[in-house]
């Protein structure tokens, strides 16, 4: 029996890390595809030398050919520029729309049975580009963003409680941008809510700094943004998706009614497996709850506007 194939469009930071992870784990062969040449080969290269450190008998090639991507299980896509220091995510939106448009129309030629992983910002646009270019069900392309901000949730309640990030469970659900929305009622220390172990002074605090944890990062690093977070986000969605685990994340996925909107991707919490997206989980929030995804939601489509505007 043939191992999956995951196909990584994009060998950068992000990219790379979240191959790795995928080897570490065994999740399937990888093939990197990057334009530059020999960033794709010379990192997949030194990622198939980690095979046997690992104990991993996945097989890890690298090229400018995106033919390459032909029969992929999981196309991972990283392509894009990187967010600066002072730039918000919708400064990145005609260049990678661009990128991605053109990605997708590689995926869709060589790739047409895959499952699509958007990982390049602004995320929940991009991912209805790649919806739209690719031509797939909605089911078939998936957002990761939800995995990433409600982990970065996680390791702050963790941080401040002194207990183990085994025991948080998180929510965060809306837009990957500033408007996103942490969700205290949904968030728990195995199985206490999180407004029982923290006043709300607090809980705003951990919020507030969630929502601006990935420019924390660019702000620190100087010269680029998160990669390590949001590569290993990117793996457990694919590891979900091969493996059949049908967990229950939030993950950037196509609404069509689901909590009152239509035609938009949104942070939401789904059903996630082979079939890619199988369900979407909706929650009964509050008038407060959804005054905020209201909001986030009025920041997608302003930046969905404008790609329209400015792109197709």
């Amino acid at each position: 029996m043939s191992r999956p194939k995951i196909a990584f469009i994009g060998a950068g930071n992000v990219g790379a890390s979240c191959a790795l992870y995928c080897i570490q784990q065994s999740l399937g062969d990888c093939v990197l595809i990057d334009v530059v040449d020999g960033v794709a080969a010379g990192k997949a290269l030194d990622m198939f030398e980690t095979a046997p450190i690992f104990g991993s008998d996945v097989r890890v090639t690298g090229s400018t050919n995106f033919a390459d991507v032909a029969d992929a299980d999981v196309v991972v896509i990283t392509a894009g520029i990187a967010r600066k220091p002072g730039m918000s995510r919708a400064d990145l939106l005609k260049t990678n729309a661009d990128i991605i448009s053109s990605c997708c129309e590689h995926v869709k030629k060589h790739a047409p049975n895959s499952i699509v992983v958007m990982v390049t910002n602004p995320l929940d646009v991009m991912a209805l580009v790649a919806m739209r270019s690719t031509g797939f069900d909605p089911s078939r392309v998936v957002g990761m963003a939800g995995v990433l901000d409600s982990a970065r949730f996680a390791s702050f309640v963790a941080q401040e409680l002194n207990v183990s990030v085994d025991n948080v469970h998180a929510m965060v659900m809306g837009g990957h941008g500033d408007t996103m929305v942490p969700l205290p009622r949904f968030t728990s220390v195995n199985g206490v809510p999180l407004p029982e172990l923290m006043d709300n002074a607090t809980i705003a605090r951990l919020a507030d700094r969630t929502r601006n944890a990935g420019a924390e990062v660019v702000a620190l690093l100087k010269t680029g943004s998160a990669y390590y977070s949001p590569g290993r986000s990117a793996a457990r969605m694919v590891e979900a998706i091969l493996r059949d685990r049908r967990e229950l994340l939030p993950c950037s996925a196509y609404l069509s009614g689901q909590y009152g909107e239509d035609g938009i991707y949104l942070g939401v919490p789904v059903v996630l497996g082979r079939g890619g997206v199988e369900k979407i989980v909706e929650l009964k929030l509050t008038a407060d709850e959804k005054a905020l995804l209201t909001k986030s939601v009025e920041e997608v489509r302003g930046t969905l506007a404008a790609m329209e505007g400015a792109v197709l």
